[in-house]
């Protein structure tokens, strides 16, 4: 299903990372970092919720408006019954919908707001979605400091927060559109394989996204997908070719921007709700904002396993969203 819009725009965004991130290589695109993984609170579970709290702030502080200002917050992170995301929305106490689709949830977000945006329901909406490695690894693997080895095919989960300001006024990124991806599962079981596991969901998307708009890959500048890792990147290219018989060109994957591949330790590349978006926010807008990108499909994918649903040997579904990002004329 691929929606249009006309009046959806996204006017501001906001950045925060932890220590990882802050010595990738886009360290200079984030709006704020931090140095440990505790930001001066008790539990990883309490500072992945103040990096939700902190991203909203560095939103409406660029605003300058206060969340008195906002119609809707849409929030969404990995953690058992979206813990993060419920303690920074009652601390802002704004109208509230907790989402889920795992690493996808950001652009599950972005649609939400649009649609209410473009329908006229709502005059704005912050989205967030954050990520934390360490609740992450505790939750779906085991605590960090048991220090489990992992194979090379996993992923690292980005210690982070991303939020987007969307309204109805005219200025930063235009949302052209955007595509609801359907769930795929090729069977596979191994959870430290996210990258063959999600792959074949962005796959159909992207492919469903250029059939609705009739368009070529070429129409874009680039193609981004969030996150496959540099293992499920090569899989994707692969699978589009012989699946859909579709060349993918200018594209490149979150996961595998977000940090320096060869010198921190970090697998096959970054993972959680907050890669994708930390990136494109970050880096992608500032190359928008400057022309020198002007097309941008992000496609946000996400594992949609439990602890549960591993412990059983089941297979793992997953799903991508795409988004159609546009620099303002």
């Amino acid at each position: 299903m691929t929606f249009k819009y006309k009046n959806v725009y996204i006017n501001e965004t906001g950045t925060v990372v932890g220590p990882y991130e802050k010595e990738g290589p886009l360290v200079n695109y984030f709006d704020k970092s931090y140095n440990d993984f505790y930001f001066n609170k008790k539990t990883f579970e309490q500072a992945e919720s103040k990096l939700i709290e902190d991203s909203v702030d560095i939103v409406l502080d660029k605003l300058d408006k206060t969340r008195f200002d906002i119609d809707l917050f849409i929030s969404g992170d990995l953690l058992n019954q979206l813990m993060s995301s419920n303690y920074a929305a009652s601390t802002l106490g704004i109208p509230y919908f907790g989402i889920y689709n795992a690493c996808a949830s950001s652009v599950e977000g972005l649609i939400l707001a649009s649609n209410m945006v473009e329908a006229g329901q709502i005059k704005n909406c912050i989205c967030s979605v954050s990520s934390h490695n360490n609740t992450a690894e505790k939750q779906f693997r085991y605590p960090v400091e048991y220090g489990g080895p992992k194979p090379k095919t996993t992923t690292f989960t980005t210690t982070g927060s991303a939020s987007a300001y969307l309204s109805y006024n005219k200025e930063g990124i235009k949302v052209e559109s955007a595509t609801i991806g359907v769930v795929k599962d090729l069977g596979i079981k191994d959870a430290y394989q996210m990258g063959a596991v999600m792959a074949p969901a962005a796959a159909y998307t992207i492919y469903k996204h250029l059939k609705d708009t009739k368009r070529e890959v070429s129409y874009y500048d680039l193609i981004l997908t969030g996150d496959l890792g540099s293992i499920g990147k090569k899989i994707l290219t692969e699978y589009m070719q012989t699946e859909y018989n579709i060349e993918l060109k200018n594209y490149d994957d979150t996961a595998t921007m977000i940090y320096d591949l060869e010198n921190q330790d970090v697998y096959s590349g970054g993972s959680g709700p907050a890669c994708a978006p930390l990136v494109t926010y970050g880096y992608i807008f500032s190359l928008m904002k400057k022309k020198k990108l002007k097309r941008v499909l992000l496609v946000a994918t996400g594992s949609l396993h439990s602890v549960s649903s591993v412990n059983q040997k089941l297979t793992i579904p997953s799903i991508a969203h795409a988004i159609s990002l546009e620099v303002v004329e």
